[in-house]
């Protein structure tokens, strides 16, 4: 398929090119080694900060892009807001110009401006003025309580069943759309896939956390909160933070392709969540919820 220009410049605001030194190593067992120059595309990696209504809440590394979404679901995230009509306005922002909530293209800043609906308010447990790494969603969190928040509809009711076969087609549906990974082997992702097993949404970044809050942010602002009958798929491994943002978000089974942490399976236990861990060819491990994978009789 031929790559438009549009998707072209995509990749290429999320990569950044840098010289390195190859090596080679011929001959293990020799004492030798060929090197020579070349150049290498990396997963570009910069902090983006997200302000409500005027002040700051926090500051991310992200890869560029997508950072509307980003802000959005990270807001779900955070049980600040529960859907589209908690935001009244978003903006990006880098000193030049601005991309509001119903812009298209892609505007890559510094600062994303959240104005909430008018009863819509930040708890102060959930303020945090300090830059959060790209390995980190849930630094400066002061106590469990603070980090541990169950959606108000409980997801006990959404009955959607999913076929093994179909889960397990999964990991390489998501490998095959990961195009920034493809150009630099160094980006986490997350895909939403139906209970068909047709890719609804996938984002890439360098923070797995950072992906699920644009796929988040993505069904925020085309209003199809809660994610009901959905499967959220992430690369490498399931936290109890990409747990939650599953929960809130409302998406029934979330999958990793590696192992969950034991606080993971305790609150996808606790909220009803079906937690599939080890996602890897033709199996998988299920670690709560395991009346939502149709075994057949």
């Amino acid at each position: 398929m031929t790559e438009t220009w549009q998707e072209a410049m995509a990749v290429s605001g999320r990569t950044a090119r840098r010289r390195v030194l190859r090596v080679t190593v011929p001959d293990a067992a020799a004492d030798r080694a060929t090197a020579s120059a070349r150049a290498d595309l990396l997963a570009a990696e910069e902090p983006l900060g997200i302000r409500v209504d005027g002040t700051a809440l926090t500051l991310t590394m992200r890869t560029p892009g997508d950072d509307v979404e980003l802000a959005a679901g990270f807001l779900v995230g955070e049980a600040i807001v529960r859907g589209r009509d908690d935001i009244a306005g978003m903006k990006v922002c880098d000193g030049t110009s601005c991309g509001h909530l119903d812009h298209t293209d892609d505007e890559i800043g510094n600062i994303v401006d959240v104005t909430l609906a008018p009863g819509v308010a930040v708890s102060t447990g959930a303020r945090r003025n300090f830059m959060t790494t790209s390995a980190c969603g849930v630094c400066g969190k002061t106590s469990i309580d603070d980090i541990c928040v169950l959606p108000q509809a409980p997801l006990s009711g959404d009955e959607t069943a999913f076929a093994p076969a179909m889960l397990a087609s999964l990991p390489g549906k998501l490998r095959a759309a990961q195009r920034v990974f493809s150009s630099t082997g160094g980006l986490h992702a997350a895909g939403l896939f139906n209970a068909a097993g047709e890719l609804l949404a996938i984002r890439e970044d360098v923070g797995r956390h950072n992906a699920v809050d644009k796929i988040v942010g993505w069904a925020v602002l085309q209003d199809k909160l809660p994610l009901a009958g959905c499967t959220l798929l992430v690369s490498g491994r399931a936290s109890f933070e990409l747990v939650q943002k599953a929960v809130l978000a409302g998406i029934p089974l979330l999958a990793a392709v590696s192992a969950p942490s034991s606080l993971a399976a305790d609150l996808a236990e606790e909220a009803g969540l079906t937690l599939v861990g080890f996602l890897r060819g033709q199996s998988m491990n299920v670690y709560s919820g395991p009346h939502r994978v149709a075994i057949p009789a």
